[in-house]
């Protein structure tokens, strides 16, 4: 069937629309993607915060967030770069040409304090 029945009779298929996913839901799916990411622990930082720009079923997204240190940073963010578009792509269907990855603030991580002799 190549149409759908309304009031007025049956709908083209060019003619019923589309789905439009708001920004802010595009902006909580890449909060939650950062966050994988990085598989911090959720004492040792804050959950990262998303921004999002989407036309024509484009997302171009900013991640704010917090890393521990030490830590390879540029992997990563490497790593919160390809999980946001894989998670984007997949759960909103759009795709992601950019992802800038701030980061906010680095904090020690528990092996590091355990190693420097700061935790008991």
């Amino acid at each position: 069937m190549t149409a759908l029945s309304g009031a007025s009779g049956p709908v083209a298929a060019g003619e019923r629309g589309e789905t439009t996913i708001a920004d802010r839901v595009v902006a909580k799916i890449a909060a939650q993607a950062a966050k994988e990411a990085v598989d911090a622990p959720p004492k040792e930082a804050a959950t990262p915060r998303a921004t999002v720009t989407v036309h024509r079923g484009t997302a171009r997204v900013r991640v704010t967030l917090e890393l521990g240190y030490p830590g390879d940073i540029g992997h990563q963010c490497g790593a919160v770069r390809r999980r946001v578009t894989e998670r984007v792509k997949a759960l909103a269907g759009m795709e992601v040409p950019e992802v800038a990855v701030q980061v906010e603030h680095l904090h020690p991580s528990g092996a590091s304090l355990a190693a420097q002799g700061r935790i008991r």
